[in-house]
């Protein structure tokens, strides 16, 4: 038995919410073998306990075989006092400014590449930017920003996210294997969103846009509670039928109060490469009447165009490598638009949608009850204590 057999059995281990093993990830810091005593060290990026207890469960079991006497020792960061940007409310992420969730009411609609369009145009236009991509079940941002398989590197107790077209991107993607199923449950979901939030070494960010999975679930509700929103991004396309899961997108923002700062239409006509009309194959416009309804604007009307396609496949955003054509000019505009709405937005608090029960408390229970009303008595001027004096 040698230290190698160990790191090989270890190489089973995944990293709790990730495919890859705590040995890819650089985690195990040290392993001492003396007879059949084995220390292992490990340095993670969690503070969460689970995180722990997880892989003290599964590391004795990768190596239960070689009947070790296994001792753990654990290095992780240290839960952070608690600081906003905000005017109230909880912010994991303190050191980005304005944090911007790109949804849709359904898939298809184009909202990753609007991300990717939008980060781009913004970094284009002197913001430092980055894109986490939220889409859990369908992460394609690594492949339109042009680092499908890159290598994520580890430093202290924190994934570094990759950068390119400068702008800092990190993917449930290039943390998984390629083609790679995830069939998670809500709970999962809500907890890996807050991982990519909390254990990357985001820098200090004027915008993060957070691609977020399409609908109105967990993963749009876990992020809101997490951190502030600054603003809510839309994207849809000319048909009814979208339109139709829009509205519910939209009536999340208002739900979960993010300012929306407007509306982005897909698929609005089509430019022929060859002769450079513009046909409205699809209908356009009909996002402006919405725009209205929710008191917002429409960002851009965005073209059928080829070049989106080709540059998303290949990893060419068309806003850096085609910024003459028609497309790339409507997304700078959308940025601008965007960008000129963030700088001129007051502080922005997620203190209305914080959780008010404790762990494992149900809030049907007869307990979680009591406590919401507490919680309500307490926003309402009184004490909570039912004495009657609000």
């Amino acid at each position: 038995m040698s230290i190698e057999n160990i790191k090989e059995a270890l190489q089973s281990v995944k990293y709790p919410g990730f495919s890859k093993s705590i040995i890819d990830f650089g985690f195990v810091k040290d392993i001492k073998l003396e007879n059949n005593n084995c220390t292992i060290l490990l340095d993670i990026t969690s503070t969460a306990k689970e995180v722990e207890d997880e892989l003290r469960r599964t590391i004795p079991n990768a190596l239960k075989s070689m009947n070790l006497n296994l001792t753990l020792n654990f290095n992780k960061p240290k839960e952070e006092v608690q600081k906003s940007n905000s005017v109230s409310g909880q912010n994991i992420a303190p050191q980005i400014k304005k944090i911007v969730m790109v949804s849709s009411g359904k898939g298809g609609v184009g909202k990753s590449t609007t991300t990717v369009n939008l980060a781009i145009a913004s970094a284009m236009q002197g913001k430092r930017v980055g894109i986490l991509d939220a889409d859990i079940y369908g992460p394609n941002i690594p492949r339109m920003m042009g680092v499908n398989g890159a290598e994520v590197e580890v430093i202290g107790n924190k994934a570094k996210p990759l950068n390119a077209f400068g702008v800092d991107v990190m993917s449930m993607g290039v943390l998984m294997a390629e083609g790679e199923a995830v069939i998670w449950r809500g709970a999962m979901i809500m907890k890996a969103i807050q991982q990519l939030i909390r254990d990357i070494l985001w820098e200090e960010l004027d915008i993060l846009f957070i691609d977020m999975p399409p609908g109105t679930g967990d993963a749009q509700l876990t992020l809101a509670q997490s951190v502030p929103v600054s603003a809510g991004i839309n994207v849809t396309t000319p048909q009814h039928v979208a339109l139709d899961d829009s509205r519910r997108s939209l009536d999340m923002f208002q739900k979960l109060h993010i300012p929306t700062a407007g509306i982005v239409e897909n698929m609005s006509g089509f430019i022929c490469p060859s002769c450079n009309t513009e046909s409205d194959i699809f209908g356009t416009g009909t996002c402006d009447d919405l725009a209205n309804e929710y008191n917002t604007q429409v960002l851009a009307h965005l073209p059928i165009e080829p070049a989106i396609r080709k540059g998303g496949d290949a990893g060419k955003p068309i806003v850096y490598f085609e910024p003459e054509s028609v497309s790339a000019k409507r997304y700078m505009m959308a940025a601008s638009k965007l960008i000129s709405m963030l700088d001129n937005q007051d502080k922005v608090s997620n203190e209305a949608i914080q959780p008010t029960m404790p762990a494992g408390v149900s809030a049907c229970s007869t307990e979680g009850q009591k406590i919401k009303a507490e919680h309500e008595a307490k926003k309402s001027g009184g004490c909570g204590s039912g004495c009657g004096c609000h």
